[in-house]
């Protein structure tokens, strides 16, 4: 419940590791990927957080053996979760959740507390923590550095298939965010017209996304072909074979690492996105599309591993193309992101339920 993404990759590696495994998801209709979720569900008006008698009825009739609440939940959950005998995972990503989840009250419901970033961005433990963690001796707390995909995608030539010579060198750009944030409504938008200018400069680009309603076809009529594009199936969107751009639609998570793994530079907005590909050992321009993402920028600025650059189309663009002339710039910006070792979420949430499990 509560972050699809980070939920799903979860839910994937424990169907890899536990095939027999019954898995739910309590999600709100509303949601843009509540019909396409890959694991059975059961659909509520609104978001879980709001709906806690339904919530309790389904953990009492479904009597699941661990219960994740993803930045999100209710204390009448977590109790509802406890009576139903299960293990209860919590997943912090903000201050304020991260904050409720060391109450004294939920530290007394909850078994593992999972932090979202790795330390450097999130923080190590505070006095007051420890000294919660020292006298409760009850909740476990990880860092989970970061959810990656790891196999299990296309390979990277099927997915740039529409471009010739992307699979070589291109700039990878993923502004992610699926709803607007204040003052950012048209953070996608921006996005797309920075590809289209550093394509129209010639420069091999990939955009990951979907335009949002404030687009209205800016893209340099030099990096995209002016005719409707083609879609597939798959949501792969692309222009004319000889164009700089290719527009790709919403990626499984797995085509999205191994586009991350391939690319030259990465352009990311300062969520999970930004992480991943400092995970891939990428050099990174992060943009904050959302206020949270700006102290997450300045520590990945400040531990080396990104460069920032404003929510604007022509200062992306820019800073993307001072960065594509320097290579030793570059160079240094991958070097130190492959050298912070992050580690694969996935693996640490694995071990941990495993543990969880043999100890009933």
């Amino acid at each position: 419940m509560g972050e699809y993404a980070r939920s799903l990759a979860i839910a994937e590696g424990v169907k890899a590791r536990w095939p027999d495994a019954s898995i739910l998801f309590v999600l709100s209709r509303q949601a843009p990927y509540a019909q396409s979720t890959p694991f059975q569900t059961t659909l509520l008006d609104a978001s879980p957080t709001f709906h806690s008698a339904a919530v309790s009825d389904i953990l009492r009739t479904w009597g699941p053996d661990v219960v994740i609440f993803d930045n999100a939940g209710r204390t009448a959950q977590l109790r509802a979760a406890k009576r139903s005998g299960a293990r209860v995972i919590f997943i912090s990503a903000r201050r304020r959740q991260r904050r409720k989840a060391f109450r004294i009250g939920w530290m007394l419901l909850i078994d593992e507390h999972w932090i979202a970033y790795p330390q450097f961005i999130a923080g190590g433990l505070t006095f007051v923590e420890r000294l919660k963690l020292k006298y409760l001796r009850r909740t476990q707390i990880r860092y989970l550095d970061v959810i990656l995909a790891r196999g299990g995608g296309r390979p990277r030539e099927s997915i740039l298939s529409g471009m010739v010579g992307a699979a070589g060198r291109y700039t990878l750009v993923v502004p992610g965010g699926g709803t607007g944030h204040p003052g950012a409504s048209d953070a996608v938008d921006r996005f797309l017209q920075a590809a289209g200018a550093l394509a129209a400069g010639g420069v091999d680009t990939v955009f990951v996304g979907r335009a949002g309603p404030a687009y209205g076809g800016s893209v340099p009529p030099d990096a995209a072909a002016p005719a409707a594009p083609a879609a597939d199936s798959r949501g792969l969107c692309a222009t004319a074979a000889s164009s700089r751009l290719l527009m790709i639609g919403p990626l499984p998570q797995a085509d999205l690492a191994e586009l991350m793994r391939g690319a030259h530079l990465i352009i990311a907005n300062g969520g999970s996105t930004l992480l991943q590909a400092i995970a891939c050992g990428k050099p990174c321009i992060a943009v904050p599309i959302a206020g949270d993402q700006r102290e997450r920028i300045r520590r990945c600025v400040g531990a080396g591993v990104a460069v920032a650059a404003p929510l604007d189309a022509a200062a992306i663009r820019k800073c993307a193309a001072d960065l594509l002339q320097d290579e030793e710039a570059l160079n240094a910006l991958a070097g130190r992101a492959i050298g912070l070792g992050l580690s694969d979420g996935v693996d640490v949430a694995l071990r941990a339920m495993a543990r969880l499990l043999e100890s009933d």
